[in-house]
Formats: C-alpha cells, structure tokens, sequence
C-alpha cells in the first residue's frame, strides 16, 4: 500500500508541474499582446513593457515556468495587476464558497443516488427499477445550467420559496444554508442518475459471483448478503468515479456561480476571463488542477485500500 501511495502520489505531482508547464506556455502563446489585452489599446510601449516584467514574460519560457513552480511551492501565485493584491489570497477568500457547494451537492447526490442504485438492483426488472431508470437517464442528460435556470425561475421567481442569487448574510448560518439550496441541488442533480445507474450495474454483476452464493447457501440473511458483502465490493466503480466527479463538479460551479450571482472560484474565473485578468485567471486554473488531482488521488488511495487487488498491481 506504501508504495503504490508513492506512486500514485509522485503521478499527481507530475500532473500539476505539467499543469504549470502548460499554464505558462499558454499565456505566451495566446493571440496578441497579453500585455497589451491587459492594459487595453491604448496602452503605451512604456506600461507594456512594465506589465511584461511584472508577469516575467520578458524572460526565456523555461526561465518563467522555473520561476513559476519556485513561487508556486512556496505559496505565491502572483500579483493581482488589478487590485495589487496576493492572488493566493483572492483564491482564498473565493474558495470556501465553492468548496462548501461541491461538499454539500456531492453528499446528497451521492447518499441518493446509492440509495436508488440498491433498490434497482435489488429489485432488479421491476418497476421500481424501470421508474429509476427512467430518472437516471433524464437526470444524467441534463446540464447543471439548465437545471439551475429552471431551479431558479421555479423556486425564487415563480413561487418565491428559496433565495435567488448570493451566499446569504455573512454570519447567518440558516440564510447561507437557504442560499445553497438552489444551486447544490442544480450542481448535483445529474449525478445522483449517473451513481444509480453505476451502481445497479456493478451490483447486479457482484450479486453473481460465487462468494455471494456462498453467503447465501450458508443461510445468511439477504439484508447482510446485499448489504455488508456485496456493496463493498460494488461500491468501489463508485468510490473511483467520485474523484472524476468532484472534478466535474468544479467546472460545473463555474455556470451554477454565474447563474445564482455566487461568489466562488467559478466567477472568479470568469470574471478575470472577462477582464483579461491572465495572473488571476493560471492561478484560478491551477488551484482547480489540484483540486482535481488531490480528490483523483484521494479515490485512488481509497480504493487501493478497500481492495487489495488493486494496489497488488502494480
């Protein structure tokens, strides 16, 4: 287990340093004058060429990506050319917001979607597995756009049950929790499908195989059969697929945020899209790299440690 932690973990860091890599390859590739985009058309030589020093574009690529991972280790992403302030301190004041949307639109599509899961697969063929079906595959088709414009004409601007848009009141726990509502249930809708769907099928498949007819043959309940033997190991396409789906999720808050009018990483990356903000915008990007590689990883260790055969592959 040791060691394919090691490698698994030495895999991530080689994803993130590509990351970087191409993060500021991209800012010097990108059509036109980044300078230039920044401090708009009517920017003089002079202010270009300060902003070029200021983002290191005036050095050799390989000089600016060393520069760029040193700073990035020791917790500096930059300058904000905007507002003069740590960029890493803009992406702290913005991450919460999004975290605690992930968080709480991944625990209740997933609680549900393993819930619906169980059912069609221990039902299997009835109707309550066709009816699960049939709202796996609307669910799942859906964007999490969509449902949020819907979510948001329905609950706020027709029936006004819910808050629109914002965080809610800073301090006021219950108005922050209304304001979330919307927009965990818009971000998390179309995975509570896809988990039902993925774990119908690899429970369906375990519930055959000889360990369970074993189980069964000695008299064991069906409730310990289904639930104590089989889910554990049908669990595990689940536990894989949710480090994928935090990653997808993130992206996914940046329509959900624009939408609700919520602070958080995904406007904050729009908002520096719009502005042409590119130091907010690679840090931005990168912290939702890592995010994405640190809950892969994290799914990747569970697995190896629910299953055995996994880590004994490598």
């Amino acid at each position: 287990m040791f060691v394919y932690a090691i490698n698994r973990s030495a895999l991530a860091a080689g994803i993130v340093m590509m990351t970087i890599f191409l993060l500021v390859c991209t800012i010097n590739f990108i059509p036109g004058d980044p300078a230039a985009a920044i401090m708009g058309p009517r920017a003089t030589p002079e202010l270009r060429a300060m902003i070029e020093a200021r983002l290191g574009l005036d050095k050799p690529l390989l000089q600016q990506y060393f520069h760029f991972l040193a700073n990035t280790l020791q917790g500096d992403l930059g300058t904000d050319i905007r507002s003069e302030r740590p960029i890493t301190a803009i992406i702290f004041e913005n991450l919460p917001y999004t975290l605690i949307l992930i968080v709480l639109s991944m625990f209740w599509s997933v609680t549900l979607g393993l819930f619906l899961g169980i059912v069609a697969a221990v039902h299997r063929n009835s109707t309550a597995d066709k009816i699960i079906g049939i709202l796996s595959a609307a669910t799942i088709s859906t964007p999490s756009f969509v449902v949020a414009l819907f979510a948001l004409l329905l609950f706020s601007v027709n029936y006004n049950l819910l808050p629109a848009i914002g965080a809610g009141e800073p301090g006021n726990i219950r108005d922050q929790l209304l304001h979330l509502i919307l927009p965990a249930f818009a971000l998390g809708l179309s995975w509570v499908g896809y988990i039902a769907r993925l774990l119908r099928s690899s429970l369906i498949e375990v519930l055959r195989e000889n360990f369970i007819r074993t189980a069964r043959s000695y008299g064991l309940p069906a409730w310990k059969v289904h639930y104590v033997y089989a889910l554990k190991i049908a669990i595990l396409p689940v536990v894989s697929i949710l480090g994928v789906g935090i990653g997808t999720m993130i992206s996914g808050a940046v329509f959900v945020e624009i939408v609700f009018a919520r602070p958080g990483l995904g406007s904050m990356i729009y908002e520096s899209v719009v502005t042409r903000n590119y130091p907010v915008l690679l840090g931005g990007v990168l912290t939702t790299t890592v995010l994405f590689v640190l809950t892969t990883l994290a799914a990747d260790l569970t697995n190896a440690a629910l299953d055995p055969r996994i880590r004994n592959e490598l």
